[in-house]
């Protein structure tokens, strides 16, 4: 017989464990990922062989007549699948970037439907396999018992009025995707020499003595508008 839990009050310490940060390039995004504890870097931006963290290529493989070998999708199954066996020592997965893995993707059933952009695939079933891709990896990520950090570049925007605003790149309706499922958004940039890193949206209030993980709660501290004071 199924045991449901006990009627009792719990009293949970509230920890993020997902994580997007933005920012422009150089302003520090995936030197900042490094620190985390044990991170395994899913990378796309062909930076991998400067990082301390161990990596996989994500990529599309072809065969010689353009043909799709393998692609990003089933790729990232074998990964995640990897990563859900007993024994995994890695603590922190970082996507690095999003809107790449993202494109991949697209690129991947394009190839597979053998069409040249994803809106010739008839009555928009390219774009709801790609939302489904996009959201089943995103959900597979959230239940690892691990940090989850997707990195994304930076746009800068121009108003009416002249003024200008900072987004991610990733594309809004993948953004909305990812971010729901995130407990704290970071913008990373650059003044001089300096880099900085501050909070412009988070779940909770959280605390700092709360965070069980010495390193990730350091490494939170840093980061402006994190903790009240």
């Amino acid at each position: 017989m199924f045991q449901l839990p006990k009627d009792e009050t719990l009293h949970p310490k509230c920890q993020p464990k997902n994580f997007f940060i933005y920012g422009a390039t150089m302003s520090g995004k995936s030197f900042f990922s490094s620190y985390f504890p044990h991170p395994l870097v899913l990378n796309t931006d062909g930076n991998s062989a400067q990082g301390t963290a161990p990596s996989i290529q994500i990529r599309n493989i072809r065969n010689k007549d353009g043909s799709l070998k393998k692609g990003c999708i089933e790729q990232l199954d074998e990964i995640i699948t990897a990563l859900q066996q007993p024994g995994v020592t890695f603590q922190t997965i970082v996507v690095d970037v999003t809107e790449d893995v993202c494109t991949m993707m697209e690129q991947d059933i394009c190839l597979r439907h053998g069409v040249r952009t994803i809106g010739d695939i008839p009555y928009g079933a390219g774009y709801a396999e790609l939302s489904a891709c996009v959201q089943q990896f995103v959900m597979d990520l959230k239940a690892l018992p691990m940090n989850i950090i997707y990195i994304s570049r930076e746009l800068e925007i121009v108003d009416d009025q002249g003024k200008t605003k900072t987004l991610p790149a990733l594309k809004s309706r993948y953004y909305n995707i990812v971010n729901g499922n995130c407990d704290l958004v970071v913008r990373t940039f650059k003044i001089g020499d300096q880099h900085y890193r501050t909070v412009v949206d988070k779940r909770a209030d959280y605390k700092a003595e709360d965070i069980e993980d010495k390193r990730v709660r350091q490494l939170l501290e840093s980061c402006q508008n994190m903790f009240k004071k």
